[in-house]
């Protein structure tokens, strides 16, 4: 509605106090028009006022709200200006600048901050390192990845109990693939970085699927913390979608996600939402992604039966929405990953919450009911790594065979590949390349000559890192070659020129791996104990491939590798297998995926109805997460422990001697 409020000029006399209480109010109803012209026309008659540099800048924030970023920019300068001390105004400059474009003029001018505030004050740190992590945040966003990386460390110097700083500084250590990940510096011990790890990001650094349960746990508790609001299924919405289902009404799914647009998991979920039966379930869909307008956003709009963008809502209003519409299953198909609303799932919008999909592993929290995986991704025995009550599909992951695939194939030439080499590729992330998978991959090297290694391209800083390394292990940097990132259609279009998938462990591939399946590409994975690390395994077996492509062993998944490359194996037929497969197989079977999730569903909502919900199991996870950042992760792989369990029962062991632990149902069981 637009902002109709003729504001009169403020009366002579008028206090600072007075002006802004008079703005608040105006914004407050919506006049946030007539709020900014009240501080113009207030600091046009006060130009020599002592707080005119304040008042500027209240002046260019109301103007940021309004989207009017020229003229904030024009307020924002002249308070600088006025008062070049006033550290705040640099903060919401260098977000202008990046409003209208001007990442540079952001950047310099939050390092414009940083150097001017030399003096250790309380409100100097805070500006300080506000201004570091705002710069480091843009420059990652602009793949400048080491000088973000630079801001990041001197921003923990200065205060080292910044865990969001610490979660990017990790993640940009492991995109440009810098080992080791974790170090030390001033102010920093290697453990108490590791203590700042995102879930994400441990996927990628260790196969350790206890430590990773209480990593999740431990963020659950420091980074999502306690709800805002009051629980919303306690209320009449709960006994609503009860009352629902008794009905034998269909039962009503909510899928939330951030990425139900141009993403993977949009990709992977596309036909999910269109072959739900609607005799048996009706679909919501909660979307909490950016603003998007694609094919494959307005696709999710058109197949589900209600799509609700819950994006600009705040938590307690989105958890109201989800339960007034009666949800009885919530699936949460974010985790903890990019956009997700973690705050809003505490506040239990729904009877029954599941984790699929969006998150590869348990989430550690207490409201997160069932986890879907299938019975390689979590075998028998393995529940207990998983705080979750475990369901299981035929294949965990759903796909999309009406995917695009552009029509003309490059040649080798075109892609920079030899046209006689054997071709071993991953188009992982190099956050997925540790540095035990890239000495597998250049023993695999060395042990085929006429073979190179296909990465996708990442930081530039990566390549660089990743040539040289090959080249002190003697092997011709240019064997490593790296393919530009490209509309998704023409990359999987250059599939087809390689000969075998690489895959990185512990993080190991998902939607690259059914990619490479897709088009005929065989896959060759090293599966571990977490869920990241297995996703793999189970979608080559799923696709029917033989076996002998899913290796739980560091040296058999090298000596095979070398046996393929060196053509002791079936390679064309299973080329020809896959693709001759591709309607028929169990990775691909969509709507077969789709009929089980609804038996799944079923089953959660009788269990709900029987009050047998399974109750969250989060004992000793704070005992876990302390032991685990004892060990030193990136000099000893867990993934090749031979007695994993015993490895952890000794830990416990010793810290049981001088402080006692209660037994629980994981790895400190009671003896018998």
């Amino acid at each position: 509605m637009p902002d109709t409020a003729q504001t009169p000029p403020p009366p002579k006399g008028m206090s600072v106090m007075e002006l802004i209480q008079s703005a608040e109010a105006l914004k407050a109803a919506g006049h946030t028009a007539a709020a900014a012209a009240l501080y113009e026309t207030f600091v046009a008659q006060n130009p020599d006022h002592p707080l005119l540099y304040a008042l500027l800048f209240n002046f260019g924030v109301i103007l940021t709200d309004n989207r009017d970023l020229n003229r904030a920019r024009e307020v924002m300068e002249r308070s600088i200006a006025v008062n070049p001390d006033f550290h705040s105004a640099y903060i919401n400059l260098g977000r202008i600048y990046e409003g209208l474009g001007d990442n540079a003029k952001a950047v310099l001018t939050w390092n414009e901050l940083a150097g001017r505030l030399d003096q250790v004050t309380g409100s100097a740190l805070k500006h300080k390192t506000m201004a570091l992590n705002q710069a480091a945040r843009v420059l990652e966003g602009a793949h400048q990845d080491e000088p973000a990386e630079t801001a990041l460390r001197i921003s923990l110097e200065l205060d080292p109990q910044q865990r969001e700083a610490m979660q990017h500084f990790i993640a940009l250590r492991q995109r440009q693939c810098a080992w080791p990940v974790i170090i030390s510096f001033e102010n920093m011990t290697r453990e108490q970085l590791l203590t700042g790890i995102s879930p994400l990001s441990i996927d990628a650094y260790t196969d350790d699927p206890i430590f990773q349960l209480a990593l999740s746990h431990h963020y659950n508790l420091r980074d999502v913390g306690t709800p805002v609001g009051d629980i919303i299924t306690n209320h009449w919405a709960a006994y609503s979608a009860k009352t629902n289902a008794q009905g034998h009404k269909p039962i009503r799914i909510g899928y939330l996600s951030s990425d139900l647009r141009e993403h993977a998991i949009g990709h992977l979920m596309y036909e999910v939402l269109g072959l739900h039966d609607r005799e048996k379930v009706e679909v919501f869909a909660y979307y909490c992604g950016i603003p998007s307008n694609d094919t494959i956003h307005n696709h999710y709009k058109e197949t589900s039966d209600h799509f609700i963008d819950i994006s600009r809502m705040d938590d307690v209003s989105a958890a109201r929405r989800i339960a007034d519409d009666g949800i009885q299953i919530l699936i949460d198909v974010n985790g903890y990953t990019r956009d997700g609303r973690t705050k809003l799932l505490p506040l239990r919008p729904a009877p029954v919450i599941v984790n699929w999909l969006g998150f590869p592993g348990s989430l550690g929290s207490p409201y997160h009911h069932y986890i879907i995986a299938d019975d390689w991704i979590i075998p028998k025995g393995d529940e207990i790594y998983y705080s979750e009550a475990v369901t299981r599909l035929p294949c965990y992951q759903p796909n999309n065979r009406l995917r695009i695939v552009a029509e003309e194939v490059p040649t080798r030439a075109d892609a920079g590949l030899p046209e006689n080499a054997f071709v071993y590729c991953c188009f992982n992330g190099t956050h997925k390349i540790t540095k035990f998978t890239f000495d597998r991959w250049l023993d695999i090297l060395t042990r085929v000559p006429d073979s190179v290694l296909w990465l996708l391209s990442g930081a530039e800083a990566s390549h660089g890192r990743l040539k040289a390394y090959a080249e002190g292990r003697g092997i011709d940097p240019e064997r490593i070659i790296f393919a530009d990132k490209k509309a998704n259609p023409h990359h999987l279009a250059r599939y087809q020129l390689a000969d075998l998938f690489l895959d990185t462990t512990p993080y190991g591939a998902h939607t690259t791996c059914s990619d490479a399946l897709w088009m005929g590409v065989p896959v060759l994975t090293l599966s571990g104990r977490t869920f990241a690390s297995r996703v793999c395994g189970s979608l080559v077996k799923a696709s029917g491939l033989p076996d002998e492509l899913v290796c739980t062993k560091a040296e058999d998944y090298v000596d095979r590798a070398v046996a393929i490359g060196r053509g002791h194996s079936d390679l064309k037929a299973w080329r020809e297998h896959l693709l001759a497969n591709r309607l028929s197989s169990t990775l691909f079977d969509t709507t077969k995926l789709v009929r089980h999730l609804e038996d799944l569903y079923a089953g959660m909502w009788q269990t709900c109805l029987d009050d047998k919900l399974p109750q969250p199991d989060l004992a000793n996870l704070g005992t876990y997460f302390d032991l685990a950042l004892q060990h030193d992760h990136e000099a000893i792989e867990v993934q090749t422990l031979a007695d994993y369990k015993g490895f952890w029962r000794e830990k416990l062991a010793k810290r049981h001697a001088y402080r006692p632990i209660p037994h629980d149902q994981r790895l400190w069981p009671r003896p018998e």
